[in-house]
């Protein structure tokens, strides 16, 4: 049977001035389905089965490619958006025809020039269309392990839980809003430290070091910004989570280690309201 979305080998049933016709080989579907001439391989024969892929053209009859398209039924991608329409968008998945992404596919604002991560699905008109809402439809069986470095993409973020992560651009992982520091936003492609395998799989992330090798980076960057600051941040101990993070970018538990250290070593001293830099 003829399969929409997949690539799959079929026979040429006929040979017309136009194309050729394909049918599957056991469990035929009623109507043959073309390719056209320019896409034949040479000396094809009544009988010869050809690799293609299988979609919908401009006049919505099935149609079929022997090129490969970026995404096929079931998988997830990341697309470039080459049209926007007040119903939807338009996506560069390596196919003549653009595939279409629904308004109410759109899990945020698109645009034209911009990867989104998509999935590709057949919707209630038996076409094949984009949906950026992937969160159900990442696998949970990743192959990783505590402690393992991962790539990804970012897809979702949420204030009150964090960033969605597509690991691989395929599994389920999670950066909690404490670990995610950053100017991120949706569609960035990161690196992150598993820090947990969950009971059911997803992939608790984070964008920093183990504790213990986090805190040099953490020391020097207060050190440069110190420099850049004259010598003192108006920072300590009693500075709020928010202040931290807004002038930091991390977390005042990392900044009370950082700052530890570096009072320990004798690079800082604690003056009213703040740190200041004692030159060594």
């Amino acid at each position: 049977m003829i399969e929409l979305g997949k690539i799959q080998n079929l026979e040429v049933i006929r040979l017309t001035p136009i194309g050729v016709y394909l049918n599957s080989k056991e469990d035929k579907s009623e109507i043959d389905i073309l390719l056209p001439q320019k896409q034949v391989p040479e000396e094809t024969e009544v009988g010869d089965e050809i690799e293609v892929f299988v979609y919908r053209d401009s006049e919505d009859r099935l149609i079929a490619t022997t090129r490969k398209p970026k995404i096929n039924l079931g998988e997830v991608a990341l697309l470039n958006v080459v049209q926007e329409t007040k119903i939807g968008a338009f996506l560069d998945w390596g196919l003549e025809k653009d595939l279409f992404l629904p308004f109410n596919e759109q899990t945020t604002s698109v645009k034209v020039g911009r990867e989104y991560l998509v999935y590709l699905y057949i919707d209630k008109s038996d076409r094949l269309c984009a949906s950026m809402r992937i969160y159900k439809r990442l696998p949970s069986d990743s192959p990783y392990k505590e402690d393992d470095k991962v790539k990804g993409t970012i897809y979702s973020i949420k204030s009150d839980l964090g960033a969605f992560v597509a690991v691989d651009n395929k599994y389920q992982g999670l950066i909690s809003k404490d670990e995610f520091y950053g100017d991120y936003g949706y569609g960035d492609e990161i690196e992150a430290r598993v820090v947990k395998v969950k009971e059911d799989g997803k992939l608790d992330l984070s964008l920093r070091e183990k504790a213990y090798k986090q805190m040099d980076k953490d020391a020097e960057f207060i050190l440069e910004k110190l420099k850049m600051s004259d010598g003192i941040l108006n920072l300590n101990d009693n500075s709020s989570p928010e202040e931290i993070k807004e002038n930091l970018d991390m977390s005042k538990k990392a900044f009370k280690r950082a700052i530890g250290r570096l009072l320990k070593e004798g690079y800082i001293e604690f003056v009213e309201d703040g740190i200041k830099l004692i030159m060594k």
